[in-house]
């Protein structure tokens, strides 16, 4: 039987060698583009942060204790000012001076449990250290932020841990920013001074929009409580798309938004970055389908005829009860309304 014939091993065929230096290109680059992705997370807020608006919000003297979870007083204020000719004219907001309060939030992120946001109307009618009793926005009118501070904590007993303010352009361009906003609306809108004309059903909003979409209440029979319930739902449905990976992984998204963000705010000159970021979390927690509760601080008379026109009555008794649960950090029995 003839023996196998061996094989020169000069004539082995073998694999290609693989290109080294092409694979580590890649990896390189692939590292570069994670390390710039991650520094972009982190550079972009902190740039950000340095133009904020940081204000002296509190008031002096005796206030209440401080209690467990964050307290937050929210205000979209109504101020022209920094707003051209034609910024005012493609927002409608007119030519009013002065500087009011269009909106009033209290958002309480406990330490454990629902986070809780309660609008206080504009228009409740309550005492003013200093001026009487008025309408609630005309704190702000009068001493700004730290008159407005001192009088929802002297009608609260609650303790505010910190300040935001947001703006008319502000709120519509942090809205462009995000890409819009989708509502859903049970009915058509036609509001004149508000300067919207919407269908019924689901739609995206932009910024001029839904800043017209947050002031609009002539059309609606219940007024401004019809109002803060909208504003609400807006600014629910901002801070979940704000802080959702569809932002977070879009750097030009999450940079268009860091920046608008900066410019549109005020905040507490105690506030951080990271309670800022818990701010905007909490915001999440209460936007449509979350486990968040959102209402309004009870009412026993929505048209109290005053010295001051027509305004609202809180409910005294329900009132206190909620500021109580608030105070205690107890928000698992809090109703949504």
């Amino acid at each position: 039987m003839s023996q196998p014939q061996s094989i020169d091993p000069r004539y082995v065929s073998r694999p290609p060698a693989r290109p080294k230096k092409r694979r580590n290109w890649i990896a390189r680059i692939i590292g570069l583009i994670v390390l710039l992705f991650v520094l972009s997370l982190i550079c972009i807020p902190l740039f950000a942060w340095g133009k904020i608006n940081k204000v002296d919000a509190f008031p002096s003297g005796d206030r209440p204790a401080e209690t467990p979870g964050t307290t937050y007083l929210l205000v979209g204020s109504d101020g022209r000012e920094g707003l051209s000719r034609a910024e005012r004219a493609r927002l409608h907001t007119g030519k009013a001076a002065g500087h009011r309060t269009d909106s009033i939030m209290l958002l309480h992120v406990p330490e454990s449990g629902p986070t809780a946001l309660v609008s206080l109307p504009r228009d409740s009618y309550v005492p003013i250290p200093g001026h009487g009793r008025n309408k609630l926005n005309a704190a702000f009118a009068f001493g700004g932020p730290q008159l407005l501070i001192q009088t929802v904590e002297n009608v609260s007993g609650l303790r505010v841990d910190h300040y935001v303010e947001i703006g008319f352009g502000g709120f519509a361009s942090i809205v462009d920013a995000v890409g819009g906003v989708n509502m859903c609306l049970p009915k058509a809108i036609k509001d004149e001074k508000a300067h919207i004309n919407l269908p019924k059903g689901c739609q995206d909003l932009d910024g001029v929009t839904a800043l017209g979409y947050v002031r609009a209440r002539y059309f609606d029979p219940s007024g401004d409580l019809g109002r803060v319930q909208r504003q609400r739902e807006m600014i629910g449905a901002i801070a979940d798309k704000g802080v959702s990976p569809a932002t977070f992984l879009n750097p030009f998204r999450f940079y268009k938004l860091s920046t608008a963000g900066a410019e549109a705010l005020s905040v507490d000159k105690d506030m951080g970055p990271f309670t800022l970021l818990k701010f905007a979390r909490g915001m999440k927690a209460v936007s449509a389908g979350s486990s968040g509760v959102t209402l309004t601080v009870p009412i026993s008379d929505s048209n109290l005829s005053t010295s001051n026109g027509s305004a609202v009555k809180w409910d005294s008794k329900k009132a206190t009860a909620l500021f109580k649960a608030l105070k205690e950090d107890n928000t698992s029995g809090l109703k949504a309304s």
